[in-house]
C-alpha cells in the first residue's frame, strides 16, 4: 500500500516557520514529508533539512517525495524524544526552526496490519509507531491490570465508561486472548449503553486512542522533549506543534505559557527575585485552526490545533 497522508495546516505551520533560505530545520515527525517538501522548497545552497522519524514505511516515503533535494536533507529513523543526541550526531548545535505533527499518518490508519484502526475486525492488536519496540497493544490488553487499564483509558481516552470498558477486556481475556481490533471493539461495545453508542460517535474510538498513546508513550516522550526543542533553537527561531486532541494540545499550551513566562515568585513580590528569564514569546495566543477550505477536502484534519513558540 501507497504510503499516502494528506498535511495538516500545511501553509499555517511552514507559514509559522519562517523559512530562511540558508536555515537549519527539523522536521521531527516526517511522516510523507509533505510539511518538508514545501520547506526544502525555501531553502538555499546552504539550507537544511533533518527529517526524523521512527516508522519504517515513513523513512522510506519521505527518502521518495524528497529525492530532489537530497542534497540538503538528511533522514534519521528515530524518535523525535532523541532529537538533541541525533543533531549531535551531525554536528549541529542550533537550529532556525522545528515542527511536529503528532497525528497518526492516513496510511497507519488505513493499513489493517498495523491495527490502528477499530474499522477493521481482522487487524491484529500492533499499534506500534516503531516496529522495532517491543511493546504492543495485544500485550497491554491481555497483561494490563483492571486497575491500569482503568487509568489508561480514563486518563488517555477520556472516557467516562473507562471503568466498565477494563472490568470486560478482563472478563473476555480470561476465556481467551484478545488477538484483534475487532475483538476488542465488540468488548468495548458491549460496555457501553446502546444509547450512547447511537449518538455518541465510534464507541471504541478514545480506548483505541488511549492504547495508542500508551503502546508508544506519546505524552510522555512530548512532555520530555520540549525543553530539549526550545533549547535547540537559535534567537528567533520558532518551534511549530500540530495537535490532535485535548492532552497534547493542553501539554504544549501550559509548556509555551511556561517557557513564555517562568517566574515562580508569589503574585503579591513587587519585582521578580527567583531569575528565571523568559525563553521567547507564544505567537499563538489562540490556536490555528483548519480552514473550512481544508476541512471539506480532508475530514481528518476537524481536531488538528497549531500552536507556535518562538525563541528569544
Amino acid at each position: 500500500m501507497e504510503f499516502k497522508h494528506v498535511s495538516v495546516l500545511l501553509e499555517e505551520t511552514v507559514g509559522g516557520l519562517n523559512v530562511k533560505p540558508d536555515g537549519i530545520y527539523v522536521d521531527g515527525t516526517l511522516g510523507g514529508a509533505g510539511h518538508s517538501y514545501e520547506i526544502c522548497k525555501q531553502l538555499n545552497g546552504n539550507g537544511r533539512l533533518i527529517g526524523i522519524d521512527q516508522d519504517e514505511d515513513a523513512i522510506k516515503a519521505a527518502s521518495e517525495r524528497l529525492k530532489d533535494f537530497k542534497d540538503k536533507v538528511t533522514i534519521v529513523r528515530s524518535n523525535y524524544c532523541n532529537m538533541k543526541e541525533e543533531l549531535k550526531k551531525l554536528d549541529i548545535e542550533k537550529v532556525d526552526g522545528i515542527m511536529l505533527d503528532l497525528g497518526v499518518s492516513s496510511y497507519q490508519l488505513d493499513t489493517p496490519m498495523r491495527g490502528f484502526t477499530y474499522m477493521e475486525e481482522d487487524a491484529p492488536l500492533d499499534m506500534r509507531m516503531d516496529n522495532r519496540k517491543s511493546l504492543t497493544a495485544e500485550y497491554i490488553v491481555n497483561n494490563y491490570s483492571e486497575e491500569d487499564l482503568f487509568h489508561m483509558i480514563r486518563d488517555y481516552g477520556e472516557d467516562r465508561f473507562a471503568k466498565n470498558i477494563a472490568k470486560h477486556i478482563v472478563i473476555e481475556r480470561e476465556k481467551q486472548p484478545i488477538k484483534t481490533t475487532g475483538e476488542l471493539t465488540a468488548i468495548i461495545k458491549g460496555a457501553i449503553p446502546m444509547k450512547v453508542q447511537v449518538t455518541g460517535g465510534h464507541p471504541a474510538k478514545r480506548t483505541f486512542q488511549a492504547i495508542r498513546i500508551e503502546c508508544n508513550k506519546e505524552l510522555d516522550v512530548l512532555r520530555d522533549t520540549l525543553d530539549d526543542m526550545i533549547e535547540l533553537l537559535n534567537p528567533k527561531g520558532r518551534l511549530c506543534i500540530i495537535t490532535f486532541h485535548s492532552l497534547e494540545d493542553r501539554i504544549v499550551k501550559n509548556h509555551f505559557k511556561k517557557a513564555e513566562d517562568p517566574c515562580i515568585c508569589p503574585k503579591e513580590f513587587p519585582v521578580c527575585v527567583c531569575g528565571r528569564k523568559p525563553l521567547g514569546k507564544v505567537i499563538t495566543r489562540k490556536p490555528i485552526l483548519p480552514s473550512e477550505e481544508e476541512l471539506e477536502v480532508n475530514s481528518r484534519s476537524r481536531s488538528a490545533k497549531l500552536r507556535i513558540f518562538e525563541k528569544k
